[in-house]
């Protein structure tokens, strides 16, 4: 892993746990096992620093999402898949759905822009895939998709599995 990918880590960890406004870059430095200034060598600001952050927590989702419609096999199995994929990452990579959670309410511009951009490729992805595979009703299922993703977000970040657990909700299920 190269210095700016750890430095990145390292401010996902810090800023999932403490909040990005509390959080400051010498805890990010700290966690890297760096100087400050080198933080700053990388990211003017850390608000640059959150936005790389973002970018590369949206940049994990889509990739996976992209893999499973390469390898998608029958049209029914898709959205399990994604679905699939969706709670591997949340599994592997729970600090980077923290903080995209923590920066749905930012009002920065330059952060939302990153969370539209986010949430319009992942929407264009499974909504392209849907089309591709011939599923009734792509569109209102690609937003029941990304709304139960948003609950799945919600279950683990507030430690209420319930909501979740031993439920099916792909399209089918719930009709």
């Amino acid at each position: 892993m190269n210095r700016k990918a750890e430095i990145i880590s390292a401010a996902i960890e810090v800023f999932a746990e403490m909040g990005y406004y509390r959080a400051t870059t010498a805890q990010v430095a700290e966690r890297a096992k760096i100087s400050q200034p080198y933080v700053f060598r990388f990211f003017a600001t850390k608000e640059a620093l959150l936005l790389g952050a973002l970018e590369i927590s949206w940049v994990r989702i889509q990739q996976s999402f992209r893999q499973v419609v390469e390898s998608a096999g029958a049209p029914e199995e898709l959205e399990r898949d994604l679905i699939e994929a969706y709670k591997e990452i949340l599994a592997s990579h729970m600090n980077e759905t923290n903080l995209q959670m923590q920066a749905q309410t930012m009002r920065e511009e330059s952060i939302r822009e990153v969370m539209r951009g986010g949430f319009r490729g992942v929407h264009r992805i499974v909504l392209t895939a849907f089309r591709q595979k011939g599923l009734q009703n792509s569109e209102d299922r690609t937003v029941m998709f990304l709304a139960r993703g948003m609950l799945c977000n919600i279950s683990w970040a507030l430690d209420i599995p319930e909501l979740i657990e031993g439920k099916d909700y792909t399209a089918e299920a719930i009709r």
